[in-house]
């Protein structure tokens, strides 16, 4: 049982410096690089020339930022507190992203979250969440995001 979408003081009582757990991870293939790069219309080199990426600066392809940080919804569903009478969170923004570590194809990455604040909007309550996405045994982050969901209810 969470806490209550009502509750603005238990909810704020959810803020915290610790990290959740990791997520399950997820492999980002070559195959979902390329697709990515189909539907962007990015088809920048170190993304989809694997040769030419082999010889390049990062030893082979990466996915683009993008395609790493369209991974948080799914990290976020495992990261996320319960949220008892929540009809819901809708993505409202952000407030700081940074690409600071390649992810190289065929890699696995997860992620870890935390909640920094928590704010009341007329719509609901705003929830700024602190999301890391590392390569699966890399302490340093690929992704650092600061998400804004709205949890309505």
């Amino acid at each position: 049982m969470g806490v209550a979408i009502s509750d603005i003081e238990g909810l704020k009582g959810l803020i915290t410096e610790e990290w959740s757990d990791w997520t399950t991870s997820v492999e980002v293939t070559q195959e979902m690089i390329n697709t990515f790069a189909d539907v962007t219309k990015d088809h920048q080199w170190i993304h989809v020339d694997i040769e030419k990426a082999n010889a390049g600066p990062f030893g082979g392809p990466i996915a683009h930022g993008f395609l790493t940080l369209s991974l948080v919804s799914h990290f976020s569903e495992q990261t996320m507190p319960q949220i008892d009478g929540a009809l819901g969170g809708l993505n409202y923004g952000a407030d700081r992203l940074r690409f600071l570590n390649p992810v190289p194809a065929g890699s696995h990455v997860h992620a870890k979250s935390r909640v920094v604040d928590v704010t009341e909007k007329a719509a609901g309550k705003l929830f700024k969440v602190e999301i890391a996405v590392h390569v699966v045994d890399d302490e340093k982050p690929a992704v650092l995001y600061e998400s804004l969901i709205l949890m309505i209810g």
